[in-house]
């Protein structure tokens, strides 16, 4: 007998749809048979915990039993969520844009009885509005399409499978020059808009993954366009309404040009690339903004999406909803009157800072923001505004919260434990690099099965094999502590898991990394891709891995597989250098790093490891080693060591390095010339 069974799910988005009057099913076996067997079209809706029109899509069709009935008798329905399966999310939006659609979620997708695509859009209302077809109606014509005109679903099927199989295929090309990179950071940057900040115009999303190219190409060149980009953009963002001036972290996105409505979702992924941004632009500019938003924003991961495990550890938690009592956003938005009845005195200072007016700036509420002030004001004002500020939070807390989807993702946690040990190494906070060590071996053995990371966990509960980019991000993480820490284990880990990556997920005909492994479940393609979308590309973050690697120990076969990577993808500069950024970023870190080394005891080169964590140093590569251990043998400083018995560091680039310093200003100022 059919039923809803998604009550024995993790999810916490599956769970939410475990007492629809919908038979939904999760994705797996089972339900392929079943459809098979009836000889039933699928409708795969693909969404996620904190999706807003999700929520709605949900409310107004997956909720009424008119339309549930509807699907039940056309249909096996499949409920997938978009980051526990990546992979399928990833087969299905390819086949949607093939279709010319825009992407989104929820995505709705209808499949053949063995789960090829024909048919699909996102959000449809229950009726014809928006210029979209009501939900009701694309059920019944679907189903009649299949019926009637199954020549028709036959040719879509081919067309979109093709099309599948070729986004599979990398474009290969040559090595890329520097020089190249320096162009397309110029392209890339004639999209910025200059006032506002950020890529185009409404919506905005962060996009951290091009503003880490065009810093990297300010430090490079020292040309001041480029820096602006990236500071007007950062200083838009922290100081407008995508960030959360009362509880810290960024929202997804805005959804207006001036950063002031987000889109109220916090993801993980999110703070962790714009933490790391931010501490690598502090680093230059000493902004007292971008510091105290780097400080609030780990505030916020520390104290609200921990997810602890039985026996100790934590992870991190993946999301918090938009929306709170059914409303988008009711949770942080504000009245005027709000705000006086709290404050009292206070509140015209505060009101003044973050835009409180009697009519609001959104829907007749306030979102906080200091847009119109940038500036932070002095030691005093800036006090009372905290105190106020905590008066709010205080209040806020004391309403429903958003929904808080728990599930830990191990690609996710690595953009997170990176950040967390380069922000703690800059801000020297210990307790940050603390933290980041311990979701560090939570991945590592909660997240582990018989010697392969699994993606996800909660509550105890493994599922799915890892995917490109959970190796990819963890062995970033893992290089990242090698550096923050010094502890060897680190980069031996880093090895382990692109030894999986090798033998598992490397394609031997054209190269490259698919996103799943070659003994993974099935799926009706196995995609490979390079363009970074709202996490940076697993093939494009293991070029700067590899390049670390090889940079820290010699063993060209690091070199060689960089090289190969490079080579597989560098053919997609000819068509489109959007969403190249990560590869392009370690390109400049496998042919130019900084290499800085250390020689002597590492509690006795504090002074030098405080120096380099003072300076933006995207491709800096650290050495710190023993008076009388060796350094590899191709390694530039090989056969160096220190002056007169003291800690003696040299800055190498290329093959050349300087004079041995022995003192910690004469480091920073050998690192400060370009």
């Amino acid at each position: 007998m059919s039923h809803n069974r998604l009550g024995q799910e993790t999810s916490p988005y599956l769970l939410q749809h475990r007492d629809n009057p919908v038979h939904w099913w999760p994705w797996g076996e089972e339900a392929l048979a079943e459809a098979k067997r009836l000889d039933k079209l699928i409708l795969l809706s693909v969404g996620y915990a904190a999706c807003h029109w999700c929520h709605v899509m949900a409310h107004e069709s997956f909720e009424d039993e008119g339309a549930a009935a509807l699907m039940n008798e056309l249909f096996i329905n499949i409920k997938v969520d978009r980051e526990e399966r990546p992979d399928i999310d990833t087969i299905y939006m390819n086949a949607l844009h093939l279709l010319g659609e825009q992407g989104g979620w929820p995505l709705t997708m209808f499949l053949t009885p063995t789960g090829e695509p024909f048919w699909g859009g996102t959000y449809f209302p229950p009726t014809q509005r928006y210029g979209r077809p009501g939900f009701p109606d694309v059920l019944r014509s679907v189903a009649g399409v299949y019926r009637r005109e199954p020549d028709k679903i036959a040719r879509n099927v081919q067309a979109l499978v093709a099309g599948l199989h070729k986004i599979a295929l990398n474009s290969p090309g040559n090595s890329i020059a520097i020089a190249s990179i320096d162009k397309i950071a110029e392209r890339l940057m004639r999209e910025v808009d200059p006032v506002l900040g950020g890529v185009g115009s409404a919506p905005k999303f962060p996009q951290p993954s091009i503003f880490l190219l065009l810093w990297r190409a300010w430090l490079r060149t020292g040309v001041p366009a480029f820096k602006h980009a990236v500071t007007v953009t950062l200083t838009q963002m922290c100081q407008g309404g995508i960030y959360d001036h009362l509880g810290g972290g960024f929202a997804r996105y805005s959804t207006d040009a001036e950063w002031l409505v987000p889109h109220f979702e916090k993801m993980l992924y999110d703070n962790g690339q714009l933490l790391d941004l931010l501490t690598l632009v502090w680093q230059d500019t000493r902004d007292p903004v971008y510091e105290q938003r780097a400080h609030e924003t780990v505030g916020w991961l520390m104290r609200e999406m921990l997810a602890p495990a039985e026996g100790g550890g934590f992870g991190f938690a993946s999301t918090l909803d938009a929306d709170s009592e059914g409303e988008e956003g009711k949770f942080y938005v504000w009245t005027e009157a709000d705000i006086d009845r709290l404050l009292g005195t206070a509140a015209p200072a505060l009101k003044a800072a973050y835009d409180v007016t009697p009519g609001g700036n959104w829907e007749g509420h306030t979102i906080l923001n200091r847009s119109r002030n940038q500036r932070f004001g002095n030691a005093e004002t800036e006090a009372a505004l905290a105190a106020s500020r905590a008066i709010l939070w205080r209040a806020r807390e004391a309403r429903i919260k958003p929904g808080w989807d728990d599930k830990v993702l191990a690609d996710w946690n690595g953009l997170m434990i990176a950040a967390l040990a380069r922000a703690g190494t800059a801000f020297d906070k210990p307790d940050w690099i603390a933290a980041a060590e311990t979701a560090f071996d939570f991945v590592c053995t909660a997240m582990t099965e018989n010697g392969r990371l699994r993606h996800s966990w909660r509550h105890g509960v493994l599922k799915h094999a890892a995917t490109l980019d959970d190796y990819a991000n963890m062995a970033r993480a893992a290089l990242a502590l090698d550096q923050a820490t010094g502890k060897p284990r680190f980069r031996s880990q880093a090895v382990i898991w692109l030894d999986v990556l090798d033998r598992h997920y490397w394609h031997r005909t054209s190269g490259g990394y698919f996103f799943t492994a070659d003994d993974a479940p099935g799926l009706i393609a196995r995609t490979k891709a390079i363009h970074d979308n709202a996490t940076p590309a697993g093939n494009g973050v293991l070029v700067e891995a590899l390049a670390q690697l090889y940079h820290l120990t010699g063993e060209t076969g690091f070199r060689d597989r960089a090289d190969a990577l490079i080579a597989a993808f560098s053919g997609e500069l000819e068509r489109n250098v959007f969403g190249l950024c990560s590869l392009l970023n370690g390109v400049e870190t496998l042919q130019a790093a900084l290499q800085v080394v250390i020689i002597g005891a590492r509690a006795e080169a504090g002074g030098f490891l405080t120096a380099l964590s003072r300076l933006s140093l995207p491709t800096l590569v650290l050495s710190l080693v023993a008076p009388a251990e060796a350094l590899p043998s191709s390694h530039p400083a090989f056969g160096k060591g220190q002056t007169g018995g003291r800690t003696t560091a040299y800055v190498c680039r290329g093959q050349t390095c300087s004079l041995p310093i022995t003192e910690p200003a004469a480091l920073t100022a050998a690192l400060r010339l370009r």
